[in-house]
């Protein structure tokens, strides 16, 4: 299901992503080649404007001036004096030969028929004759463009006659450069695309980690919820059919049953406290309570029990008093109990637990050391996993593997922190941290 799920999460994703992406460069691109095509023409128009003035401002022509305007400006001329190609026009046509002629795939142009197409347009559409034999007083001169070139044509006053220019720009650099700029921005964009793509998977994967071990943990925390329900059932199915068959030990049986219906409800209670704390529907009541007296009250709960198990308990408080504690105090004693008695089930006879509280700058550390087996470091945060036990061969129908889960939770609630170190000598020690609150 998670598999699905990631590979429909990152298809998802990285079509979405990569729509606005596309759409920005698109948007982008199509901006930046508006820019370039005006840039290009008006660079054309001031090309333009400057061939004219040079024509209006000199009575004899340069051909080297041809040549290099033509270089610079990248224009083509057709240059008339009465409507008559003038003779280095000619000249400058032999001696280009097949360099005059343009590239590329755009029409089957040449330079003359992109002169004689510009004339044509400047004559029907725009209303100025280049090849007007007569004479005028003002210089006159239009501009338009078309899809394969830009133009211009004018007509400037010379003696009693007129020199005619048609000039014209093609597009094909433009075209190309525009060509250029459209696939740097695909590959780029689908780079993106690729980029997108793997993030998306790697992205989704670690969201869909914590969902997929919780998946895991709520299936384990069923199985095995099952498995501590049914022994008592078991039991108390068999103690009930021995009942019904009259065996003469009613006392007996009836006795089991309430143990094992007892054992049912601490487990069904502790269930419940979890499925809280998941919902975020379990909270604390925090009042002004003496951390010095809660353990001292707690020592004296669980002193006696302790004793029957030939377990000696000590309880360490600090000579200064200590700050009032924002804490609820039922809660936080439930967490000493469960880990005294965690405790209590490792430690063998003989041994010694301790039970202390200190004050720090900005917190309480309360820890419960004991000298039992201890626990390795690679299970130290397996054991508030729920149902965990440290010993899975251990038979003790007192633990379900839960206490120390409700401990966390309930340590997490007062948002503190609880962790397990080991004793000098051996053991384990169980420090909890509490926050000052302002």
């Amino acid at each position: 299901m998670f598999k699905k799920l990631h590979r429909q999460m990152t298809l998802f994703s990285t079509l979405i992503t990569s729509g606005i992406l596309i759409l920005m460069a698109a948007a982008s691109l199509a901006i930046f080649e508006r820019g370039l095509v005006r840039n290009s023409y008006e660079r054309f128009l001031n090309n333009g404007n400057s061939c004219v003035a040079y024509l209006e401002n000199q009575t004899i022509l340069s051909h080297k001036w041809i040549l290099e305007a033509k270089l610079e400006y990248g224009v083509e001329f057709r240059i008339l004096n009465n409507g008559k190609r003038m003779y280095f026009d000619k000249l400058n046509e032999e001696s280009s030969g097949g360099a005059a002629a343009l590239t590329g795939n755009a029409r089957e142009n040449s330079v003359e028929s992109m002169l004689a197409e510009a004339a044509w347009i400047s004559k029907e559409e725009q209303g100025l004759d280049v090849e007007y034999a007569g004479s005028i007083s003002i210089p006159k001169e239009v501009y338009f463009e078309t899809s394969d070139f830009y133009a211009c044509t004018a007509l400037i006053p010379k003696g009693n006659g007129v020199l005619s220019l048609v000039l014209v720009y093609p597009l094909e650099g433009l075209k190309a450069q525009i060509f250029q700029q459209r696939v740097l921005f695909g590959g780029m964009v689908l780079l993106a695309v690729l980029a997108l793509g793997v993030f998306s998977w790697l992205f989704t994967g670690k969201m869909l980690r914590p969902l997929e071990e919780n998946r895991k943990k709520q299936t384990q925390f069923i199985a095995s919820a099952s498995h501590e329900l049914r022994s008592p059932l078991a039991v108390i199915l068999s103690c009930v059919q021995a009942m019904e068959k009259g065996t003469g030990e009613t006392g007996r049986l009836l006795q089991t049953i309430k143990s094992e219906g007892n054992r049912m409800s601490r487990l069904i209670g502790d269930m419940l406290s979890l499925a809280n704390a998941d919902n975020k529907s379990w909270s604390v009541m925090k009042t002004d309570c003496e951390l010095d007296t809660l353990l001292l009250e707690t020592y004296e709960k669980y002193e006696p029990i302790l004793r029957e198990k030939k377990i000696s308990l000590k309880v360490v408080l600090p000579e200064e008093p200590l700050s009032i504690c924002k804490c609820d105090s039922a809660r936080l004693s439930q967490v000493l109990g469960i880990l005294l008695d965690n405790g209590a089930s490792y430690v063998p006879a003989g041994g010694r637990m301790e039970l202390g509280v200190e004050e720090k700058e900005k917190y309480f550390r309360i820890y419960v050391q004991d000298n039992g087996p201890g626990i390795p470091d690679e299970n130290k945060e397996a054991v508030f996993q729920r149902f965990y036990r440290e010993d899975s061969a251990r038979k003790d129908k007192q633990h379900f593997g839960l206490g120390l889960c409700i401990a966390k939770e309930i340590v997490t609630l007062h948002k503190g922190s609880i962790r397990i170190t080991d004793t000098p000598g051996g053991g384990s020690t169980f420090v909890i941290k509490l926050p000052k609150e302002k």
